[in-house]
C-alpha cells in the first residue's frame, strides 16, 4: 500500500513539475533558513552548559541601592567575598574569585605581546569550572605564587607550536617573571567569561584589596546539590549587616547580594561591568517567531497551490472513491505527497547549508560546525521539521480533497477548478502580514541603530586614534616627551592622555558632594585626564575654565553638566566642592569648569553625573588627526613610538570604531533579522508566483472571450489585479498594530530613542504592493496578449 501511494505521489511530482518545483523551492528556502535561526537558538541557549557541574555554578552579584536613585546591579562583588561565603555557609562547596589584570604586555626573550583577557584566580578554580587540560596538573597547576596557565591559543602565540610549554616562563612589562604551570584548551565561544591567561591569586600582595568596600571582583561559588539560588538569596541577607554596614550604613547605602546561575547570564543578565557581551532572550523569542514563520509562509504556499489545483486531483479522488478507497487512505495519500515534498526539501536544504555555513556564521559571529547537523539533538529537529512541515503543509490540503463527493465531480460539477477561494485568500493574508510586519521591524531596527551611530554624542569620534595603554611607571614618564614629539607632527591636530575614553569603562566612586543641603554621599563616575583631553575630543566647555597645569592636581576637577543638575548646584557651580567620605584632613576638590553633557557611554545607558580629575601622564593617549591620509600619518606615529617605547609594541584604535563596536550585537542581530525578511518576502513571492499563475491560467479562457468580444490589455489587467490590491489592504489592517506594538516596546528599551513614525508602515506596505502588483501584471498581461483561438480552440 506504502509502494503504491508513494508512486501515485512521484507521478503527480512528475506530471506537475512547474507547481511541484515551486513548493520544493519554497520549502527548501523555508527549511534552510529556518534552521540557520534554530542554530543560532541552540547556539545561544549553550552558553556555559559545558561544565560539568554547571547547574550547581553561580555567580555572586551586588546589588546597591542609594536614597534617591536607581538600583543599580554590578556583576562584581568585594575581595573578602568568596571566603566569607565559604566560611559562613556549608551550602557553598567552593567559592572562586577572578582579579582582572586588564591589557597585560608579557615577554618571552626578545618577543613582546600584549594579552587582552588576563585574570588572577584562586587556586580552586578547576575544581569548579571546566576546562580541559593538554599539560599539566590543573589540581595543582595555581597553587604556587608566580604560575600561570595558558589558553592552548596563547601558548601558541608566546611559544610557538612546541610539543610541551610547562617549565616556560613568561615576565611582564615590570620584571615580574611566571612559571607555565598548565595549558588547557581555549575557553569555549559560548561562555558569558572568557579568558587567554590565568595567574595564580597568590601572585598578589598578601593584603591586596582585603576591604569590603572596595567592588571589582567575579565571585563564584559551587553550591552543594539540592541548594536553590532563591534559598540562598535569603541566607546571604545578613552578609551586610555583618561586613558592610559599617563601612556603608553611615552614607545611606543599602547592599545586598544575589546568586545567578551561570547558565542565565548570556541571555538573562542585567547587571553592569558584564566580561563578555551579552546576548538577549528577547531575541531568542524572536527568531523562534521568525523561524516558525518562515516553516509557517512556506507550508502556507503547498497549501494554497494544492487546493488551487484541487480541480487537477478530483477525478483521480472521484475514481478512488469509487473503486473503495476510503477517507483515511485519501488523507495518507496527500499527507505522503506533502511528507516527501518535505523530505526533499530537506535533502536540499542540507547541501545549502553547507554552501552558506561560512556566511551565516560571519553574519551571525558563530562558530556552528557542519557537523551540528549530525547530532543526535539536530537530528531530532530535522525529522520534527519534516513532519511539521509535512502535516501542517499537507493536512488542509488531505481533509479538503478528500471531502470531494464522487458523483458531483464524475458528473463534472468541479471540472472548472473548484477550490476554497476564501481560504486561499485568508491564507494569502497572512503571508502578507507576516511579511510586512517583519519588513516594519527592520526599518525601525535599521532606523534606531543608525540614530545611535549618528546621534550628537557631545564629542567627535573622527579620526583620533587611541595608542595601546602603557602601564609601568618608568615607561610613564616618557608619555610627556612623547605627546611633546606628537605636537610637532603636522598630521596631528591634537594630543592628549587619559584613563579613559568614551566607550570605555571609568572608576564609579563614593564622594561626599558639597550641596545647599550641605555635604551628601554619593556615588560618581570619575576619571582622570590632561588638559588637553577636551580639546582632542571636542568636547565643549559651558563655565569656567579647562585644567590649566599642575596647580589643578590637587584640588581642580571638571564635572559635567548632569552633575551640576543632579545636586542642585545651579548657575553657580563653580567654586562647588567635593570630599572624599571620612576624609578630615581638608583635602577636597573644587570645580574649576563645567563641560557640556557627552555620552561617556553608549547610548543604551543615559548620560550620568562625572567627575574628572587632573592627571597629566595617565595611561591611554589620543590623537586626533588631521589628514585623510591615514595609513601615512600611522606610519609616521609609529615610528615616533618605537623611539620613545622601543619595548612595548605599538596598537591602537580608533574611537569612532570603538564606541561603536558597543552596537556590534545589535547591529549583528539586525542583520540576521533583515536577510530573514527579505527570505520571508521571496518565499511569499514563490507562492504568489505560482497561484497567480494558477488564477491566470483557470481564468484564461474569460480572458480570452473578453477580448474577443473587443476588451483591450489595459481593461483586462484589473480583473484580477484588483483582488490582490485588497488582500494587500487587509494585510495592512492585521500587521499595522502588531508592528506598532512590538516595536513601541522594543524602543523602550533604548533612553535614546528615534520613536515611532508612519514612514517604516508606509514603505512597507507599498514594497509588498509593488511585489505583488509586477508579479500580477506580468501573468495577466502575458494571459491577455496570448491568441484567444489556442483557450477557445476546446469549446
Amino acid at each position: 500500500m506504502i509502494k503504491n501511494l508513494l508512486l501515485v505521489a512521484l507521478r503527480n511530482f512528475k506530471r506537475d513539475k512547474w507547481y511541484s518545483l515551486l513548493n520544493i523551492l519554497g520549502l527548501t528556502i523555508g527549511i534552510t533558513f529556518g534552521l540557520f535561526l534554530i542554530f543560532y537558538i541552540k547556539d545561544e541557549l549553550s552558553y556555559d552548559r559545558y561544565h560539568e557541574k554547571a547547574d550547581r555554578i553561580f555567580r555572586v552579584n551586588s546589588i546597591i541601592k542609594e536614597a534617591d536613585r536607581d538600583t543599580m546591579r554590578w556583576a562584581i562583588a568585594p575581595f573578602p567575598m568568596g571566603p566569607a561565603l565559604a566560611k559562613d555557609y556549608p551550602e557553598v562547596e567552593e567559592s572562586v574569585r577572578f582579579v582582572n589584570s586588564g591589557r597585560t604586555m608579557f615577554k618571552n626573550g626578545g618577543l613582546r605581546l600584549y594579552e587582552d583577557k588576563v585574570f588572577f584566580a584562586d587556586s580552586n578554580v578547576f575544581r569548579v569550572f571546566t576546562y580541559p587540560f593538554i599539560e599539566g596538573n590543573p589540581q595543582t597547576a595555581l597553587k604556587e605564587p608566580n604560575t600561570v596557565v595558558l589558553s592552548q591559543s596563547s601558548a601558541i602565540k608566546f611559544f610557538g607550536t612546541n610539543k610541551s610549554y610547562v617549565g616556560k616562563t613568561l615576565e611582564n612589562v615590570n620584571g615580574k617573571v611566571y612559571k607555565v604551570t598548565g595549558v588547557m584548551k581555549d575557553v569555549p565561544h559560548n561562555s558569558h567569561f572568557i579568558f587567554n591567561i590565568l595567574v595564580s591569586r597568590s601572585s598578589l600582595p598578601a593584603d591586596f584589596a582585603n576591604n569590603w568596600g572596595n567592588f571589582d571582583y567575579f565571585t563564584y561559588v559551587l553550591l552543594k546539590p539540592g541548594t536553590t539560588a532563591a534559598v540562598f538569596d535569603n541566607k546571604m541577607k545578613p552578609m551586610y549587616d555583618k561586613y558592610l554596614a559599617s563601612i556603608f550604613a553611615q552614607y545611606n547605602i543599602k547592599i545586598k547580594f544575589e546568586a545567578q546561575p551561570i547558565t542565565s547570564i548570556h541571555l538573562h543578565s542585567t547587571t553592569a561591568n558584564e566580561p563578555e557581551e551579552t546576548g538577549s532572550m528577547s531575541y531568542i523569542y524572536i527568531f523562534s517567531a521568525v523561524a516558525f514563520f518562515m516553516l509557517l509562509i512556506a507550508c502556507i504556499n503547498y497549501m494554497n497551490l494544492t487546493t488551487a489545483r484541487s480541480a487537477r486531483r478530483a477525478k483521480e479522488i472521484g475514481i478512488r472513491k469509487v473503486t473503495g478507497s476510503n477517507k483515511t487512505q485519501l488523507v495518507l495519500q496527500f499527507l505522503i505527497e506533502s511528507t516527501l515534498t518535505a523530505s526533499v526539501a530537506l535533502l536540499l536544504s542540507i547541501g545549502l547549508i553547507a554552501l552558506f555555513l561560512p556566511m551565516f556564521n560571519t553574519l551571525a559571529g558563530k562558530y556552528i560546525s557542519f557537523g551540528t547537523l549530525f547530532k543526535p539533538d539536530t537530528i531530532l529537529i530535522l525529522l520534527a521539521v519534516v513532519v511539521f512541515v509535512g502535516i501542517v503543509g499537507g493536512s488542509y490540503p488531505a481533509f479538503y480533497l478528500s471531502k470531494f463527493n464522487p458523483v458531483d465531480v464524475l458528473k463534472g460539477s468541479l471540472s472548472k477548478g473548484s477550490s476554497n477561494v476564501n481560504l486561499r485568500k485568508a491564507l494569502v493574508v497572512i503571508q502578507f502580514s507576516i511579511s510586512m510586519i517583519m519588513l516594519i521591524c527592520t526599518w525601525v531596527v535599521y532606523g534606531q541603530l543608525r540614530y545611535l551611530k549618528n546621534k550628537d554624542l557631545g564629542f567627535d569620534k573622527a579620526q583620533v586614534m587611541t595608542a595601546s595603554a602603557v602601564t609601568d611607571r618608568d615607561i610613564q614618564s616618557a608619555v610627556l616627551s612623547f605627546k611633546n614629539e606628537m605636537r610637532n607632527n603636522p598630521q596631528v591636530v591634537s594630543v592628549s592622555s587619559a584613563s579613559s575614553v568614551p566607550g570605555q569603562g571609568n572608576s564609579f566612586n563614593l564622594f561626599s558632594v558639597q550641596t545647599k543641603d550641605g555635604y551628601v554621599d554619593k556615588g560618581v563616575d570619575v576619571y582622570a585626564i590632561d588638559e588637553d583631553y577636551i580639546k582632542t575630543l571636542g568636547i565643549k566647555l559651558a563655565k569656567g575654565r579647562n585644567f590649566s597645569g599642575l596647580a589643578d592636581t590637587l584640588h581642580g576637577m571638571l564635572v559635567n553638566e548632569k552633575m551640576v543638575q543632579e545636586f542642585g548646584w545651579g548657575d553657580n557651580p563653580l567654586g562647588k566642592r567635593v570630599k572624599f567620605p571620612g576624609d578630615t584632613s581638608g583635602n577636597y576638590l573644587e570645580v574649576v569648569g563645567v563641560v557640556k553633557d557627552f555620552n561617556q557611554k553608549s547610548l543604551y545607558n543615559p548620560i550620568a553625573p562625572l567627575i574628572l580629575l587632573y592627571r597629566p601622564n595617565t595611561n591611554l593617549i589620543q590623537l586626533k588627526l588631521s589628514t585623510a591620509n591615514i595609513s601615512s600619518a600611522i606610519t609616521g606615529i609609529e615610528n615616533t613610538w618605537k623611539k620613545m617605547f622601543p619595548d612595548i609594541p605599538f596598537q591602537y584604535t580608533f574611537l569612532d570604531q570603538d564606541f561603536d563596536s558597543q552596537y556590534a550585537a545589535d547591529e549583528k542581530r539586525g542583520k540576521i533579522f533583515t536577510a530573514f525578511s527579505i527570505l520571508t518576502i521571496l518565499i511569499t513571492c514563490l507562492g504568489l508566483l505560482g497561484l497567480i499563475a494558477f488564477t491566470t491560467e483557470q481564468r484564461q479562457k474569460e480572458i480570452s472571450i473578453r477580448k474577443v468580444m473587443g476588451a483591450n490589455v489595459g481593461q483586462i489587467v484589473p480583473l484580477i489585479t484588483k483582488n490582490f490590491v485588497v488582500l494587500v489592504g487587509l494585510s495592512c489592517i492585521v500587521a499595522f498594530p502588531v508592528a506598532w506594538y512590538f516595536m513601541a516596546k522594543w524602543l523602550k528599551i533604548f533612553p535614546y530613542n528615534t520613536g515611532l513614525s508612519i514612514m517604516p508602515f508606509i514603505l512597507s506596505a507599498l514594497v509588498v504592493l509593488l511585489i505583488t502588483m509586477l508579479t500580477v501584471i506580468f501573468h495577466t498581461v502575458r494571459a491577455a496578449v496570448a491568441n484567444p483561438v489556442k483557450a477557445l480552440r476546446s469549446e
